[in-house]
């Protein structure tokens, strides 16, 4: 509907242009926003007061120039000039029943897109190195990497989803030490434990399987335990597979999947990371300093140089980033989003620093990033820290586990993703309002419920009959659904456009809300046919909507509950 105001709008500005009230070289940027008070009209527009001083002309005389000069629609039955110069546009019968044929017609299409169309977007999330289980920030970074990829998805993009992990370094020695010393039948409490080692009960099975000589096979490796425990390195191979495999499970079961794993190790073992770091020299963006050599990040916006080369030899963390960046930009992505935690704040402008200095034709301000918060986990009114397995916090599959996939994904992703979430078991758990997946859940199961007892009571409905009544849509609380079915496709474009999985969540809630109290107050099942099969007909179309917006958050709409 705001399209088709906005439309109208464009035309009238262009009939202004060809008569002379405007000049040729007006750039209007045309807003349309819908009204708070419905006694005010259904949408407004600001368009004369924008256009007032090139025009020198009054705002509100100028509004009544562009609403003399509207061309006739038939989703527009009249307009009013408020205030300084707004122009209130009361939409007509007709728009309701356009929208809600056009819902029916594209049913798990409506709200979708072309504005991505011949364009390839990579985000890139989880990552998480195969150290242990994931834990519940990497379950936050599930949840709104997925619903990012499918927004963009939802918007025409060709969007692929990937997974960088480390398999070697620091972190994954400390693992196989820690495997290692289970294999020799050595425990935390033993002096010898790897000082730095892991201390979760996931160690003593990895260590058991190791033993055993099973195969592991994760999504992008396999390996087979030697059974040897003086095999360090069979032990550091097995170990990263095992633990690859087992996040593949944690993924699977919140039905997240991704096309690319790819490994820092393989940046070295290909000269991706010798190639970049020479090319940074060779541009003159290098120093050498007590030993070490520096990158002059503050040529582009750092507070401070950093270190690329530590004097005692070996790379910072970034530097392999800048590579694995330019790669990515080789392989041709118009958009490049990286969804991590919020501790990865502090590599955003050394990265692309790096990207700039390397001058390779990468655009300012690449790659785009979406960070999120901590989470804290509640039951009981305290929180939960630690689960046995991983021994030192709780895993995403505990989540999974105790509240199920839609419900964590839903909470997950439900709030802006740099605020702190605080996820309640309590509440993810209950059949109640409060618990807004099950409202949710429970508006789309209704609605089903509405057809099943249509069939029970020998009634017949069909999409044609149906869209004939919609004129007797008379009510208020019937023109606010339209209204806010009306909205969906303008919150997919935007909440892609923003990297806001949560304005899915949140309009979900509000149309569930709407639909809610509309079925509580006005019966849908009513002995006049054409009331009955208006409102048959517009509790269909809040169905598709409420699915389409579901299927973006990766959550279920179940027909019963």
């Amino acid at each position: 509907m705001k399209q088709q105001i906005a439309d109208i709008i464009s035309a009238a500005v262009q009939a202004l242009i060809e008569n002379g009230t405007l000049g040729a070289d007006v750039q209007p940027k045309i807003m349309v926003e819908n009204t708070r008070d419905k006694s005010h009209g259904d949408f407004a527009s600001n368009i004369a007061m924008t256009l007032a001083k090139p025009a020198r002309r009054n705002p509100r005389e100028l509004a009544q120039m562009l609403v003399d000069a509207l061309p006739a629609s038939e989703f527009v039955e009249k307009t009013e000039i408020a205030g300084p110069g707004f122009i209130n546009f009361f939409v007509s019968d007709a728009s309701t029943s356009s929208l809600i044929k056009a819902i029916l017609t594209q049913a798990d299409a409506y709200g979708r897109n072309d504005s991505g169309a011949g364009k390839k977007a990579q985000v890139e999330f989880v990552s998480a190195n195969p150290t242990g289980p994931l834990h519940i920030g990497h379950g936050r970074g599930a949840a709104v990497g997925d619903c990012l990829c499918r927004l963009m998805e939802a918007n025409g993009w060709d969007v692929t989803r990937e997974f960088y992990y480390n398999d070697a370094g620091a972190q994954i020695n400390n693992l196989a030490l820690s495997v290692q010393a289970r294999c020799k039948g050595l425990t935390p409490e033993d002096p010898s434990w790897p000082a730095d080692g892991y201390r979760g009960e996931y160690i003593v099975e990895l260590a058991d399987s190791f033993m055993r000589g099973d195969t592991v096979t994760s999504e992008d490796q396999s390996f087979t335990g030697t059974q040897d425990a003086d095999d360090l390195d069979a032990i550091r191979h097995f170990a990263v597979a095992y633990l690859r495999h087992e996040q593949d499970l944690d993924l699977k079961a919140f039905g997240v999947d991704f096309d690319v794993y790819f490994l820092e190790s393989s940046l070295y073992a290909d000269g991706k990371v010798e190639a970049a770091v020479n090319t940074l020299i060779e541009n003159d963006f290098t120093y050498e300093e007590d030993g070490a050599l520096w990158l002059r990040t503050t040529d582009f916006g750092d507070d401070k140089d950093r270190v690329m080369r530590k004097k005692e030899g070996g790379y910072t963390y970034f530097v392999p980033d800048v590579a694995y960046h330019l790669d990515k930009w080789q392989r041709g992505f118009d958009t490049v989003i990286n969804e991590q935690g919020a501790d990865h704040h502090g590599t955003i402008a050394r990265v692309r620093a790096g990207l700039q200095a390397l001058n390779t034709g990468i655009p300012k301000g690449w790659p785009d990033y979406v960070l999120h918060q901590m989470v804290t986990v509640m039951r009981g009114g305290e929180e939960v820290k630690i689960s046995k397995r991983a021994g030192s916090y709780l895993t995403l599959r505990d989540l999974i586990d105790e509240v199920g996939r839609d419900a964590t994904r839903f909470f997950l992703a439900a709030r802006k993703s740099d605020s702190h979430l605080t996820f309640d078991i309590d509440l993810a758990r209950s059949e109640s309002a409060d618990n807004p997946v099950y409202y949710i859940q429970y508006a789309h199961a209704r609605v089903c419920s509405i057809f099943r007892k249509l069939a029970e009571n020998n009634w017949s409905w069909d999409e044609e009959t149906g869209i004939a009544a919609l004129g007797s849509l008379t009510l208020d609380s019937e023109k606010q659904l339209v209204m806010n079915l009306g909205r969906y496709p303008e919150v997919v474009r935007n909440a892609a456009a923003a990297r806001e999985p949560h304005q899915i969540a949140n309009y979900l809630k509000d149309l569930a809300a709407d639909f809610h109290t509309y079925y509580n107050s006005e019966k849908t099942l009513v002995e006049d046919a054409d009331v009955r099969n208006a409102r048959l007909t517009l509790a269909l179309a809040v169905r598709h909507v409420l699915a389409n917006g579901l299927g973006l958050l990766g959550v279920s709409a179940p027909e019963q509950m």
